[in-house]
Formats: C-alpha cells, structure tokens, sequence
C-alpha cells in the first residue's frame, strides 16, 4: 500500500497499550513484540501480496523468505507460520497451488520453521502470503529506532527487483538474470541476523516495499537522527540502472517518492537511474543494519566471509536539516 495513504489512514488509530506490549505499530516497525517472560517475547508478523514471477513454486519460496525477514530484523527467531491464501478456483488447477505451498515450506524449512495451519479464500488473482511467529529475548531484540550517531550503515542484499521483476513481466530481462533476482528474493536473511547480533548491532530493518530510502527515513526518523547514504556505494542487481534508463520503472517507486520528497534530501548530482532504484520497492531485500563504528570492520569480515554484501552504504550523524540525505 503506498506510504503516504497508510500514513494517513493510521495517523488517528490509537495505539494499543499494555505493559508488555514492546513493539506496536507506533514506530512503523518490521514486526511487532509481546513479553510473555523476563527474557522471552512472541515477535510477529505478516504479510502476502500476488505473483511477481511465474512459476507458483519459486513464488511460494520467495513469499516465505520475505514474511520471515521480518522476525530475523528484530533480532528473532522465526518458530512457526500460518499460511494466508486467495485463490480463483476458475483459473488455476489446484495443482498450482499445491505447487506455491510447497515453494514456501522448502524455505520455511530451511529457515527451522514449521507450518502449522492457514486460512484460503476464494478470490479473482492469487495472493499468498504467511504470518510468521518467532521468540527474541527483549534485551536483545532490534528496532529500526535505536540507529545513533557515529554509526555505519550496511545492506545485505542488492537493489533493484522491483525494477528487475517488473522486466521480466515485459519479457526484457534475459534468463540469466531472471534466474538472479529470484535466488536473491529466495534467499534468507537468516545469516546476516546472526551477524548484525553477534557484531553489536543497534538498529535494524529489512528493506521491502518503501525501498532503501523509505525504510532508512523510518529508522532515522525513529531514531532522531540523520541517516547519510553514499549513492556509489550501495549495490545494485546487474543491469538494474539499464533497464531503469530504458524507462522500466514501478509504480510503488513513484509513491515512495511522493511520500518522502519533502522528508530527505538528495544531491543534484545525483544519476537519475541510480535514484530510482533507491525508490525502488523491493522484495525480501536485505537488512539495513546500524552498527558501532568499533565494530564496523569486524561485522564487514564476517559478512564477505558468508558471502554477503559487506561495504559501509552509509553513516548516521546527529540530526541535520533531513532525517535521510543521500550523497
């Protein structure tokens, strides 16, 4: 849903309040938090949306990447998945179905999740989607407000499948890199969680539909900082800034756009093609993570090592004129 619509629609919605409720939706973050002991609490959430390739198993595996990712940004563990189904019975045999359910447990269960139960209704497109429930100890948990100056910023995965995925519906991305993009949406970011916990990590977010530059305003915002992005630093999917030229562009990245043109700033030098993608809305992306300058080079080793995306994109500085510029 566009940001600035979701925005609006939630700016009168009261938060709920309970002494152990520790996340909400307040703060726009990944997934929400309930204590249930001193040092054990229920992270949950959920998401589901339609196709955004063809074939139903390689879509039901990127769909469980993706509702997983927002356990592993709060610093959890993923436990169990309700699956979330909408289906046009006239249009598809249930062989298709069959074939995205056993996509999403193939990567639920590399992920040591177990499904336990779902919901379907019958609709006119096909929509999938989990809710996930995962344990995180609330004195280890991470938020997308706790980013503070002196920082450096990571991401874990490459930009651009919005762009990508939105080509290979026009049939103008070549197999090679169809099939790239979707082993980057499958992949877990089960790893990089494991990282950013063990090199002391602050903050964190995983980047899907507002794009790096949405989500990095929900965290400076969050965190009452400025986040500065160095542009030729963040990575990209390969031939993500020419399908961009060739005017191969999302929808969500224009609303990304609208929504934050008078929340960041971004230098006029900047290529045009490059600053789409940092619009771009993406699916199951990377994690954006906040983490100590001491500790910078530590987590950089450790995640070229597991074969990650492991340059500093970025660095927080106490608050200046925007909470996110992009250099």
């Amino acid at each position: 849903m566009p940001p600035k619509f979701l925005a609006e629609a939630l700016a009168s919605i009261r938060q709920s309040e309970h002494p152990d409720l520790l996340v909400g939706f307040n703060k726009a973050d990944d997934a929400g938090v309930y204590r249930i002991g001193p040092d054990m609490a229920l992270v949950q959430s959920v998401d589901f949306f339609p196709p955004i390739v063809d074939d139903p198993y390689q879509f039901g595996q990127i769909t469980a990447a993706n509702s997983v990712s927002d356990i592993y940004a709060m610093g959890g563990k993923p436990l169990t998945a309700l699956n979330i189904v909408c289906f046009p019975l006239d249009k598809f045999p249930p062989e298709t179905l069959t074939q995205i359910i056993d996509g999403a447990q193939s990567k639920l269960k590399e992920a040591g999740v177990t499904v336990v139960g779902g919901h379907s209704i019958k609709d006119k497109e096909i929509k999938f989607g989990l809710s996930i429930t995962g344990l995180v100890n609330p004195d280890k948990m991470l938020t997308n407000s706790g980013a503070k100056a002196g920082d450096k910023l990571f991401l874990t995965k490459p930009l651009g499948t919005g762009i990508i995925t939105t080509a290979i519906k026009q049939h103008k991305a070549d197999e090679a890199l169809t099939k790239l993009v979707i082993e980057t949406m499958s992949s877990l970011n089960k790893t990089a969680c494991e990282l950013m916990l063990k090199h002391n990590a602050d903050s964190a977010t995983d980047i899907t539909g507002f794009g790096l530059l949405g989500h990095a305003y929900e965290m400076a915002a969050g965190s009452g900082v400025t986040i500065r992005i160095f542009s030729d630093k963040v990575p990209l999917l390969p031939q993500a800034k020419e399908l961009a030229s060739e005017g191969i562009l999302t929808g969500g990245a224009a609303a990304n756009r609208e929504y934050l043109e008078d929340k960041i700033s971004i230098s006029d030098n900047l290529d045009s093609n490059l600053e789409h993608i940092l619009f771009d809305p993406q699916t199951s992306g990377g994690l954006l993570i906040s983490v100590p300058a001491g500790s910078a080079e530590s987590l950089s080793n450790a995640l070229k090592q597991a074969g990650l995306c492991h340059e500093i994109i970025g660095e927080v500085t106490n608050f200046e004129d925007s909470s996110v510029i992009v250099l």
